[in-house]
């Protein structure tokens, strides 16, 4: 049976990236806490595409993925880029895994038990040299109150839900929890899932004693991330879902240190 895939092409153009997207995978991912977790992942596989080949084989994407089961985690982000290389008789490859991440997260008062669920992001790339680059990317819920807005108002101060993105390459693993912590460290104030009244109280006279502009925010997470020495390069970005404008405040702070 003709495969048109291997025929020549004649046009010379080479192709940066070919390959799937959107594909649903079930995979594994560390958990501090109970050692491993299993969660559903969208991701995208790409290889490069010579000037001189018609097309690649995208079957062999989703094989290579089989070929890892159960276990497509961030340890073997390097060897599924390796194999897709072998397989696709490419130069380099890419993968892009995003996943919910979930966090039992007690109330802060009556400690009533809930699940939070954390959006996360493998990146992950195999340059021709066989050097692997990879970025970890966790986006978290947050909640912040104005400084501005509290200092100038005769009672309360305008209060919003936001969030946080987080993106690191770095030397040795890291937990996700840690970054997690980390934002919600920084935050006017946690999110939570489940809040009694009594909590509620809580949470709303934490945030107004602990008032933060979004430069607020990336600034004292970047300052976490410089001290760091595991940590060579990350971004930094907040958005804060403004409860009386039409639009959101944002904030974006980027550091590379891998040249140092």
């Amino acid at each position: 049976m003709r495969d048109i895939q291997n025929d020549k092409d004649n046009r010379n153009i080479s192709i940066d990236k070919v390959g799937i997207k959107n594909l649903q995978y079930p995979i594994t991912v560390l958990d501090r806490q109970k050692g491993s977790q299993h969660t559903v992942a969208n991701i995208n596989m790409y290889v490069d595409l010579p000037h001189k080949n018609k097309g690649t084989h995208m079957s062999r994407f989703v094989e290579i993925l089989h070929l890892f089961r159960p276990e497509v985690s961030l340890k073997k982000i390097s060897d599924v880029l390796e194999q897709m290389k072998k397989h696709l008789n490419a130069a380099s490859s890419h993968i892009e895994v995003s996943f919910p991440y979930f966090i039992e997260k007690n109330a802060p008062v009556s400690e009533s038990p809930g699940l939070m669920d954390y959006a996360c992001r493998f990146q992950g790339s195999s340059d021709p040299a066989g050097r692997v680059d990879l970025v970890v990317e966790v986006t978290v819920p947050i909640s912040s109150v104005c400084p501005c807005s509290k200092e100038i108002s005769d009672w309360g101060a305008h209060n919003q839900r936001g969030q946080v993105k987080v993106c690191i390459r770095f030397n040795k693993f890291i937990w996700i929890e840690d970054v997690i912590r980390l934002v919600e460290d920084s935050a006017s104030c946690d999110v939570y899932s489940v809040l009694k009244r009594i909590d509620e109280k809580c949470v709303t006279e934490r945030g107004f004693a602990n008032p933060k502009f979004v430069e607020d925010i990336v600034r004292d997470i970047a300052v976490q991330l410089k001290m760091d020495d595991n940590i060579t390069w990350y971004s930094v970005s907040a958005e804060n879902f403004e409860s009386i404008h039409n639009h959101s405040a944002y904030a974006h702070i980027t550091s590379d240190r891998r040249g140092e």
